[in-house]
C-alpha cells in the first residue's frame, strides 16, 4: 500500500538577522556577515496537521528584540492554522527559537526525543552558562511539567509517528535533535531544522558553530542525505533561500514541497 503524501510549508516568525557567517557555517568566510531569518515548519495531508517547532513567545522576543517578530500563532493563521486547535506538534530541539512558544499549542501532544529532553530537564550540565544562553527556561519549565502526561511523548531513536512522517535521531547541534522525513509527492523530504542552519551544510558538511557533538554531526548529515530522496528535498532550519526562493503562498509563508 502506497503511503499517503504531505506538504510542507516554511512559515517566517521573524528575521532577518545579520550574523557573522561563522556562526551558522563553522569556521569559514570568516570575514562576512549572513542574513538568517526564524521559522517553523507545517505539514499538511491525510487530514493531518503537524506542526514543527513552536518559535518564540511573545515575552521572550520582546527581551531578546528580535527583529521582524510576530507571533507564531498568528503567522500560522495566514494558512488557516489555529494554534490552539493543533494536535501534533514536534520539537527538533531545546534551544529558544524552537521551544519557547510551546504555550501556544495547549492541546496538542508534543514528540520530543528522550535524550533531548533529559539533558535539558534533568542534567545540571545544562544550567551551565553556554546551554543557558541558548534555551528559555519559561519554555522549558512549561515542558517539564508535562513529564509523564498523555501530551508529552518522549521518542526513542528513529520512529515512524504517522503513515509517511518519522522522526530521525540527529544529534551534533543538540543531545537529541531530531529532523522530521516526510512522503511528498516528489519523493522524501526532511525537515532538517538546525541540523543545519543553511543549505549549502548539507553539501559540505560544514555545520553552525554551535556544536555538543561534531563527531555524531557528521553521521547525522550521512543519514539525513541518505534518507531524503534528493539534497534538494533537505531543509535547513534558519536559510533566507526558504522565503525567498519558494512559492509564497501567504505574507512570510512559502511552500517547501
Amino acid at each position: 500500500m502506497a503511503k499517503p503524501t504531505y506538504e510542507i510549508y516554511a512559515l517566517k516568525y521573524a528575521g532577518p538577522f545579520i550574523r557573522p557567517a561563522p556562526m551558522v557555517y563553522w569556521f569559514h568566510d570568516m570575514d562576512k556577515k549572513i542574513q538568517i531569518n526564524y521559522y517553523i515548519f507545517a505539514i499538511c495531508g491525510e487530514g493531518e496537521t503537524i506542526i514543527v517547532d513552536c518559535g518564540c513567545a511573545p515575552e521572550l522576543a520582546r527581551e531578546r528584540d528580535l527583529t521582524g517578530y510576530v507571533n507564531p500563532g498568528e503567522v500560522l493563521k495566514r494558512i488557516d492554522i489555529v494554534a490552539e486547535e493543533v494536535k501534533h506538534l514536534v520539537v527538533t530541539h531545546i534551544h529558544f527559537d524552537h521551544i519557547s512558544g510551546v504555550e501556544l499549542f495547549p492541546n496538542a501532544t508534543i514528540f520530543v526525543q528522550e535524550k533531548e529532553f533529559n539533558f535539558w530537564m534533568h542534567n545540571p550540565i545544562a544550567k551551565r552558562a553556554p546551554f543557558l544562553h541558548v534555551t528559555d527556561p519559561v519554555g522549558n519549565r512549561y515542558l517539564a511539567e508535562l513529564e509523564g502526561s498523555k501530551r508529552l511523548q518522549l521518542i526513542e531513536g528513529d520512529q515512524e509517528i504517522f503513515p509517511g512522517i518519522e522522526l530521525l535521531l540527529c544529534p551534533g547541534h543538540t543531545i537529541g535533535l531530531q529532523t522530521v522525513a516526510v512522503n511528498t509527492e516528489k519523493g522524501v523530504a526532511v525537515i532538517g531544522s538546525d541540523a543545519a542552519h543553511i543549505f549549502a551544510s548539507y553539501r559540505t558538511d560544514i555545520p553552525s558553530a554551535i556544536i555538543t557533538d561534531m563527531v555524531a554531526w557528521m553521521s547525522s548529515y550521512d543519514k539525513i542525505r541518505e534518507k531524503a530522496s534528493s539534497i534538494g528535498q533537505i531543509f535547513p532550519g534558519h536559510d533566507i533561500a526558504l522565503t525567498d526562493h519558494y512559492p509564497k503562498v501567504a505574507e512570510d509563508v512559502s511552500r517547501l514541497v
